[in-house]
Formats: C-alpha cells, structure tokens, sequence
C-alpha cells in the first residue's frame, strides 16, 4: 500500500485494526476465514472526502474482438442503445459508448453526443482494437485463473422471461435461474465470454 495512503488511513482506524494483517490465531499455517466486521469495515471506510464532491461512477471498459458480434449482443439481446461511437486512426481502436438511454435523450449534435456519452452515468465502454477479429486471440474474461474482474450485473423486471428469451437467442449460460444455491439470478456470457448477471434487485435482496 502506497505510505501517503496508508498513513492518511491509520488514524482513522481503531486501534485493534492494522492494515495488511490477517488473523493467524489458528494453527500455524492455518489463517482462519472470516469476514471483516461491521466495525473494521466502517473504519476502512469512513466518509467520503469533502474534495471527492462532484464525483461519480460513469464507465466500466471491457475490449472486445469483434464489434460485429459485439455491438447485436448489447443492443438487440440485452436492450442497450449506442450512445456514441470513436474511432481513432492514429491508434488504430474505435470506443463504442453503450447504455439504457432513452432514445429522445441522446443528442445528434456530434460535440453534444460526445459529451453526452462521457458524462451519463452507468454505461459500458467496449474498446475493438483493429484487427483483432481476425486472429485467433482471446482475452481474459477475469473467471479464468487467475482470477481478477467477475461480471457486470444488469436488472431486469422477470428473470426467468428475460433468460428464457436469452435461451431463445442462443445466448451461453454460467447459471440458469434455478441452479446453484442461489436462487431468481443467472449468469450469461457476452461473446468475449465476460460474465453479466441478469437479476431483479426485488427478488435477490429478500434471499439475503
């Protein structure tokens, strides 16, 4: 952890919580597994700074190989629109801005669309270097070892009628509905194979 970090953190913390340590009060060589308390979590967290005012969540970039594949699954199985496309010559890769946008709300105006689609909130950033649909790459989707980034989650009113129209369309499935020990939630896969979990917050917060 970077020292201005660290040390801007520790007085903020209680004096039983000490960054980068874990339990060891098992056998040795056995770290006991526990979730943090409720405590050490408020601590870790506290409230966000008076300079950090003003500023919010707008963009999660995932790449993708083909916008051909792409740019149908996002917006005719899964409903997004296109809000603004970029293309850049000098490095050869094009951003597709996506999100649930009213179709009224998106500007034409070149200028007022780019601003648009870099100040909305919420939207998914899919990155097509040139050229990648042509070999025979594949990137990480962050579920294969090791294991890093997990999924995008987007709601939707019913989630069996959503994924038995995914099944409909040829969409791959993680997990349908009713399997695993979590129930009313599933998970597909876009044409990278990065995991998106189809949920009604309705359904997932009373199973909590």
């Amino acid at each position: 952890m970077h020292r201005t970090y660290r040390n801007h953190l520790m007085p903020l913390l209680p004096p039983t919580v000490k960054l980068g340590q874990t339990d060891q009060s098992t056998e040795a060589g056995d770290v006991a597994r526990k979730p943090l308390s409720k405590d050490e979590v408020a601590a870790l967290c506290g409230e966000p700074p008076e300079e950090t005012h003003g500023h919010y969540f707008q963009q999660t970039m995932l790449r993708i190989k083909d916008p051909r594949r792409s740019l149908p699954f996002y917006t005719t199985v899964l409903g997004m629109r296109l809000l603004r496309q970029f293309d850049f010559s000098g490095g050869e890769f094009s951003l597709f801005f996506m999100g649930y946008k009213p179709k009224d709300e998106i500007p034409t105006d070149d200028h007022a669309s780019a601003h648009y689609a870099l100040s909305t909130h919420s939207t998914i950033e899919l990155t097509h270097n040139w050229g990648t649909e042509n070999d025979e790459s594949q990137y990480h989707n962050g579920n294969r070892e090791p294991r890093g980034f997990g999924h995008i989650g987007i709601v939707v009113p019913d989630v069996e009628k959503a994924c038995e129209r995914f099944e409909k369309l040829g969409v791959p499935f993680i997990k349908k509905p009713n399997e695993g020990k979590m129930k009313n939630l599933a998970f597909v896969c876009d044409p990278d194979g990065y995991w998106i979990e189809i949920f009604n917050p309705t359904h997932v917060s009373n199973s909590i």
